[in-house]
């Protein structure tokens, strides 16, 4: 966790505030210390930087999960758009 919180400019306490907010919830080594994947570091970054903007902790997060939920939204749509498109084109007409 030191390391992870050097990494970020944050102390460990705000990486342990954002594991009680549940917006990230890292892995435990076998000693027990918390090992955060790339993709939690990069929401702790993100939450960082709302919170240094003046943000609420709190909303911060909610803000966090929002942008994460449209990205993935919007990656699940770019998707079916692509399989939609790559269909061969029907012309309408029913066979008898």
């Amino acid at each position: 966790m030191g390391r992870a919180a050097e990494m970020l400019g944050v102390t460990p306490a705000f990486l342990r505030t954002l594991g009680t907010a549940k917006l990230i919830e890292p892995q435990r080594s076998d000693g027990g210390h918390r090992r955060y994947s790339r993709y939690q570091l990069r929401l702790a970054t993100r939450a960082r930087e709302l919170v240094d903007q003046g943000t609420a902790l709190e909303a911060a997060c909610r803000i966090i999960i929002l942008e994460d939920q449209l990205a993935e939204a919007l990656r699940i749509n770019a998707e079916l758009q692509q399989s939609r498109d790559q269909r061969p084109a029907n012309t309408g007409r029913r066979s008898a």
